[in-house]
Order: C-alpha cells, then structure tokens, then sequence
C-alpha cells in the first residue's frame, strides 16, 4: 500500500536571511520604507522593505550602488520612523543586495522585543 507523504515547504533562504544571521538581536519585521541615499549631488531613492531589525540596525534589499559606510535616510510612509543610517555591511546578489545599516543615533521604539 502506497502512502502519500508531505512536508512543509520552506521558502529560499533570502540573502537578506543569510546577512541577518551576523545580527543575533534580529527579528523578522515587514516595514515598507523610502531609502535615500544621502549624498553630494542627486541622492538616489528607492521603495524597498525592512526584513529584519535590531534596536539599531535595519536590513533589507537595494538596487542602489551602495557601498559601505554610505549614508541612507530611512523614512517610513507614516512618518513614526524617520532616521539616519550608515552601511555597515553588504552583500550581493545578481541585482540586489543585501543591506544592514546602522543608525547614526538612538530611534526610540521603532522595533518592539517581546
């Protein structure tokens, strides 16, 4: 007699997944934002989605060349979360990449631990 058996089916790994592993405080979170990159001359914008958070990191996936130590404006679309941050790490994938940013100062309760 035959069975039929079945398993859940697990998603990719995102590259983003892969860099929040070096952040052990971070938590899943789905945060749609505006991304600016601060910088001389015409700062590139883009929509992207907080994938992961820290009380002081935020990752998530760019198009923009960015590189480290690059300055980002992080704005959300009701304006509770609206800070500066600068690349601390990278990593690309054919087209994205990856971004963790560190926020130039304290961003009182924008991520909630339980």
């Amino acid at each position: 007699m035959a069975r039929e058996a079945s398993a859940a089916a697990r998603a990719p790994e995102t590259s983003t997944a892969r860099l929040a592993k070096f952040f052990p405080e971070a938590s899943p979170v789905r945060i749609p934002v505006r991304l600016t990159r601060v910088a001389e001359g015409n700062p590139l914008t883009e929509s992207t989605v907080i994938e992961f958070g820290t009380p002081h990191e935020v990752l998530f996936a760019s198009t923009l060349p960015l590189e480290f130590a690059d300055m980002l404006r992080v704005q959300n679309s009701d304006g509770t979360l609206d800070a500066e941050a600068s690349v601390v790490a990278l990593h690309n994938t054919g087209g994205r990449t990856a971004v963790a940013a560190r926020f130039t100062r304290e961003v009182a309760n924008w991520i909630v631990k339980p």
